[in-house]
């Protein structure tokens, strides 16, 4: 670890001696793709010279307890201590910043949920998944488009396919895909028992026409008016539009923009998001089905994290952690929860390594 350390370091001071020569200067793209890699390398030099000089202490401190002035040795170790934490603290970060970059991180991305288990309870919650999901959004200064949206009638949703664009989008939302798991009483229930269900979540970052290529031959368009919940009609023009992607028989539909072209382009938007997730599942040797490895059946037996309304508690089943502040998680005060899958997902990352 510590000879990349070295490498790393020796490359960002290459980076800085580049930086104020006069070719570079006068050459404003070399430049700047020298200040990119520079920034990428930034804070693990900075972590990398703070663990050298946290060492260079504590080998002080060491030497200083060998000394022939007592009070001064007696300081050394009480000091020991303290510097041999911050030391090992540093380290786990250092391993930490070495673990590769997810290149899709910066990404935005496609947030798809749908109802799963439960009737018109789980309509009604993929609706509050999706609304969390959108509060979360706007704390962290993200937009949300909706692309496509199949509502239930009584307020839920079927399912709901959202555009998140944002620095980071990706980098977070990734570890929200799987099944959503709720408990409540719901308010259709006279009885008042609790109630179990669920919605599902797909995370998939988004994919330009350079990265995937979609030839018109092979997709089939078919456009349709589009309709509201229950089957009312929304339009009089046959304004909604059903791709098919013939390699993989997948199928995207938008309906919610009045113009045809506005709904063929996010449905191709959606399509290309899913073909190249497909493709990085079969590149990593998972299954084929992107659909099937992010939310499985919809079981309520696959949850990644169970939101029970009676006791107000969050529990996120993939790191055992619980939260008794479910009202604020539902307002989007996600980021606690989701730092801490951070952590653990990198700390898996390095025992991989």
């Amino acid at each position: 670890m510590f000879d990349k350390l070295e490498k790393v370091e020796s490359r960002f001071r290459e980076l800085d001696s580049r930086l104020v020569s006069p070719e570079v200067l006068s050459n404003p793209d070399e430049y700047r793709r020298i200040n990119v890699e520079r920034r990428e390398l930034e804070t693990l030099v900075e972590a990398y010279r703070e663990y050298k000089k946290i060492r260079d202490a504590l080998e002080s401190s060491r030497e200083l307890t060998a000394g022939s002035d007592s009070e001064l040795a007696e300081l050394a170790r009480e000091e020991i201590g303290t510097l041999e934490a911050k030391l090992s603290d540093m380290e786990t970060r250092l391993k930490m910043l070495l673990v590769p970059k997810d290149p899709l991180d910066e990404k935005n991305v496609f947030l798809e949920i749908r109802a799963g288990a439960g009737g018109d309870e789980a309509g009604l919650f993929a609706a509050e998944l999706f609304r969390m999901y959108a509060r979360y959004a706007e704390r962290k200064g993200w937009k949300v488009e909706v692309m496509s949206s199949h509502e239930t009638g009584i307020g839920g949703y079927k399912e709901i396919i959202a555009l998140v664009s944002g620095k980071g989008a990706y980098s977070r939302l990734k570890f929200e895909r799987g099944v959503h798991r709720v408990q409540r009483v719901p308010v259709t229930e006279a009885g008042g028992r609790i109630h179990t269900s669920t919605a599902t979540a797909a995370v998939l970052p988004e994919a330009d026409d350079i990265e995937v290529k979609i030839e018109e031959n092979e997709i089939r368009v078919d456009v349709f008016r589009s309709s509201g919940p229950g089957g009312q009609s929304v339009n009089t023009t046959d304004s909604a539009v059903r791709i098919t992607h013939l390699p993989t028989g997948m199928i995207v539909t938008c309906q919610d923009e009045k113009s045809q072209h506005k709904n063929k382009a996010k449905a191709l938007r959606i399509l290309r998001a899913r073909l190249q997730e497909i493709a990085r599942q079969e590149k990593e040797a998972e299954i084929s089905s992107e659909r099937r490895s992010q939310v499985g059946t919809g079981d309520r037996a696959e949850k990644i994290r169970t939101y029970n309304f009676p006791q107000n508690r969050v529990t996120d089943h993939r790191i055992g952690h619980t939260l008794y502040r479910l009202v604020e998680f539902m307002d989007g005060d996600l980021d606690d929860t989701i730092n801490r899958l951070v952590t653990h997902f990198q700390a898996e990352a390095l025992k991989a390594e």
